[in-house]
């Protein structure tokens, strides 16, 4: 398998829409945090507002391509904007039978080996929910621990679902 992180290009735009948000009840969306209940952006309002949905060349978000094929994406966000000290990552495999293939692991190691080689911070993590076993199993199987569980903040389907994360110190990375 050829895993490659790459910033998304101005022409890769549609395709990447096409990928992600074209179908509004893909199987990803009921894992991704569906308890926020985002509505996926309309085609167009994508294309034309791109410079606000910062999809194109943000070194925060970038596309996982396997075999030349675009599959998901990784991100990154700052808690603690402005001052950009606490830093939480993400990966989706939109195409769902790219799932149990190792890809979002693969893809995720990569990433977290790249954002601590652009910052300088002591620690990365990430935050899911309680229901998102296959995003806890993921995460266990990199080593990153488990820091907190806010229990019962997330409503979905009639229930409430814990807030879960996880983090890895620099330190820890590099062994």
């Amino acid at each position: 398998m050829n895993l490659q992180l790459k910033e998304l290009e101005r022409n890769e735009l549609l395709d990447f829409w096409n990928l992600a948000f074209s179908k509004p009840d893909a199987e990803w969306t009921k894992w991704n945090d569906p308890y926020f209940h985002d509505k996926l952006p309309e085609k167009q309002k994508f294309i034309d507002l791109d410079l606000e949905n910062s999809y194109v060349q943000n070194p925060m978000r970038k596309i996982i391509w396997v075999d030349n094929t675009m599959v998901g994406m990784v991100s990154a966000h700052y808690e603690d904007e402005p001052l950009k000290q606490w830093l939480d990552v993400g990966v989706v495999i939109y195409k769902q039978d790219s799932w149990h293939h190792g890809i979002g692991k693969t893809a995720l190691k990569q990433w977290i080996d790249e954002l601590f080689e652009m910052t300088p911070l002591p620690h990365i993590g990430l935050t899911t929910w309680s229901g998102n076993y296959r995003m806890i199993a993921l995460t266990e199987s990199l080593s990153l621990k488990k820091e907190a569980e806010v229990r019962q903040v997330r409503f979905w389907q009639n229930k409430y679902w814990d807030s879960v994360k996880y983090g890895v110190l620099r330190s820890e990375w590099m062994q």
